[in-house]
């Protein structure tokens, strides 16, 4: 507890000199003397209240002593080294990031967000001052993620919420009418991954297949047994693709603004209609501020603006199964108000098309 001190009142028809200056003699603390008619006043602690108690009848003294700072219920509490603590807790607490959820009907999603950011050291018991900004984790988590179109974050106090919104299936397209047929390469690439409805692989994962060639047959065999179901689904290879692109020397861009983070003290004790409640000691208030803003595009930004922007546009045109694995400058043009020039992109995406069996098979 903090040490207590007393106001005290002395009075009678003697010599007060001499009786402080015992007081003084014996270690006593006395501060704050103040002489009033034929009264004196000062503070002293409990062991000058001991002192005074033991010889005011010897010195011929009538004294009276009033605490200082412990008449109320609320300044017992606020002295309390208790107290204090259970203030510097919450404060120190509220520093930290004590929770992470991650709000997906699809667990796989939730699996690949949370695999990331632990690869990113966004965990739990880090520091909120160490985090990167929402843009950052953003960029994150959708970099190689085709099935994410955008990535909301809810801040409460020192929970984190990671809201992804997913894009929408437009290669998961129905069933089309029409003769059986094979699953043929629109362009040649490496397989990486099948993903069949119908009919029985004609390649295998890591070759390297030639348009034209037959991904998937539609005609499965058991022993002289010949069956026509037609073959249905994705098959998914890399390869490289050209783009040629003409943009704009002066393009428009909206970026998003940092976020700043203010911490405001206040008091722990809310008095609202003469009720007493408890708050938190600290109050954070975020602001934002986007920028919008023209920029011309100059020799040297192929890397840091222009690969970026085209990548974005490419992504946004296509199938979301799209993934962009490496590009290639092959050579960029500026011209007085346009940008041209051709990038070889390596991409993933599903390369079989349908060809129908003819009759003679």
């Amino acid at each position: 507890m903090i040490r207590k001190r007393y106001a005290v009142t002395l009075k009678g028809k003697t010599d007060y000199s001499k009786f402080l200056g015992k007081l003084a003699a014996s270690g006593i603390k006395i501060m704050s003397i103040s002489h009033e008619g034929a009264a004196v006043h000062f503070i002293t602690d409990p062991k000058g209240i001991s002192f005074i108690r033991k010889n005011r009848r010897r010195f011929g003294v009538k004294a009276k002593f009033i605490p200082i700072g412990n008449e109320t219920v609320e300044s017992r509490l606020f002295s309390s080294y208790r107290f204090l603590v259970a203030c510097v807790i919450p404060l120190v607490a509220s520093l930290f990031l004590w929770s992470i959820d991650v709000e997906s009907d699809r667990p796989e999603v939730a699996e690949r967000i949370e695999s990331k950011l632990l690869a990113s050291s966004i965990v739990t018991m880090k520091p909120l001052s160490r985090l990167p900004d929402e843009g950052e984790i953003r960029q994150l988590l959708m970099a190689d993620d085709p099935e994410l179109s955008w990535v909301r974050f809810s801040r409460s106090g020192t929970r984190l919420t990671v809201i992804p919104m997913l894009s929408p299936r437009t290669d998961e397209r129905a069933v089309e009418e029409g003769p059986p047929a094979d699953l043929v390469a629109r362009t040649g690439g490496v397989i990486t991954n099948f993903q069949l409805n119908r009919g029985e692989r004609a390649a295998h994962i890591h070759q390297t297949v030639k348009k034209g060639d037959i991904l998937a047959t539609g005609i499965l065999e058991q022993g002289d047994k010949r069956s026509l179901v037609g073959a249905d689904g994705f098959v998914f290879a890399d390869y490289w693709s050209e783009y040629t692109f003409t943009i704009p020397r002066q393009i428009d861009l909206q970026m998003l603004g940092e976020e700043t983070v203010e911490f405001k003290w206040r008091w722990p004790v809310k008095i609202e209609d003469n009720k007493y409640s408890f708050q938190s000691v600290l109050k954070t208030d975020r602001q934002r501020a986007d920028m919008a803003f023209q920029l011309e595009l100059e020799e040297g930004m192929e890397e840091t603006i222009l690969l970026p922007l085209l990548k974005h546009k490419i992504l946004s045109e296509s199938f979301p199964s799209l993934t962009i694995k490496d590009e290639n400058i092959l050579h960029v043009s500026f011209q007085d108000d346009k940008v041209s020039g051709t990038i070889l992109f390596l991409v993933n995406d599903n390369i079989a098309v349908k060809r129908p069996i003819s009759q003679g098979d």
